[in-house]
């Protein structure tokens, strides 16, 4: 498998461009195309150092209920020592452009593109650029739901190419997930995976369920069924879908489709919003 992995480019396009449709926001999704993502709206983040981020996903009314994610770029010299201010959140680290230090209860490990780290709720970490060129990773964060009788999941730290790539059944392999968490570990509140759909192929019904998403592509072409919409997207396009949207896709030319893949899971349905 070929793998590659889109980070935003800033800079600004140019006034004889006109890059207005792609973007859209409704109240079952929304959708971040990669143009949307410039200089110009970015965000400074707090005890953060020689960085800067793309928020493309909060908790608001409206939109994001149960995460946050944001892509962040840490020039040389720069990160945090303590980036998150959030006491009870776990998070997703996932590299995909240069090297990064990430530092969990006092072990450092360097993580390149298709670099993963989970982050679990209270951990003690940090996140460094040591090295001469700027880095981009998506953070992926999420305030833990404790469960009764059910573990806190540890930290660990991993990679796309030794995440668990799980072929849906009766696709042939033409639909797989790269899953770095089993899916029936209760510890786990939430996944952040890989899906990866080979040319040609497709999810081929509209899925219809409680979990939240998030997508990122990562690499190559599909058409996404949002809602009621068909929507084409490529490398560094973010997809939010709220809970029940149906969603569908179809992979296009001649490169694997994949996106990273948030959800909530695991748990009994809220009663209160």
């Amino acid at each position: 498998m070929t793998r590659s992995y889109y980070a935003p480019q800033g800079g600004l396009p140019g006034q004889n461009e006109a890059l207005y449709e792609p973007a859209r926001f409704t109240t079952s999704y929304a959708l971040i195309p990669a143009v949307t993502m410039t200089d110009i709206v970015t965000s400074n983040l707090p005890g953060w150092d020689k960085t800067r981020a793309w928020i493309i996903a909060r908790p608001m009314t409206g939109f994001a209920e149960t995460f946050a994610q944001l892509i962040v770029e840490v020039a040389p010299g720069g990160g945090a020592t303590a980036p998150e201010p959030d006491a009870g959140a776990e998070g997703v680290v996932f590299v995909v452009k240069g090297t990064v230090t990430v530092t969990i209860d006092g072990t450092a490990r360097a993580l390149s593109e298709g670099g993963y780290a989970f982050l679990a709720p209270g951990a003690d970490w940090q996140v460094a650029n040591a090295s001469d060129a700027p880095v981009t990773f998506h953070w992926v964060r999420k305030r833990y739901e404790v469960a009764p009788g059910v573990d806190v999941p540890e930290s660990f730290v991993s990679c796309d190419a030794e995440g668990t790539l799980i072929e849906m059944k009766d696709t042939d392999g033409g639909w797989a997930t790269t899953r770095f968490v089993a899916p029936d570990d209760l510890r786990h509140d939430m996944h952040v995976n890989i899906v990866t759909i080979r040319p040609g192929n497709r999810i081929p019904f509209a899925e219809t369920h409680v979990m939240e998403h998030g997508l990122y592509v990562l690499q190559g072409r599909g058409r996404y069924l949002l809602n009621t919409d068909w929507v084409d997207v490529g490398p560094g396009d973010f997809m939010w879908l709220r809970a029940f949207c149906p969603q569908a896709c179809v992979a296009e030319g001649d490169t694997d489709f994949r996106y990273l893949l948030y959800k909530d899971v695991n748990r009994h349905p809220g009663l209160t919003l």
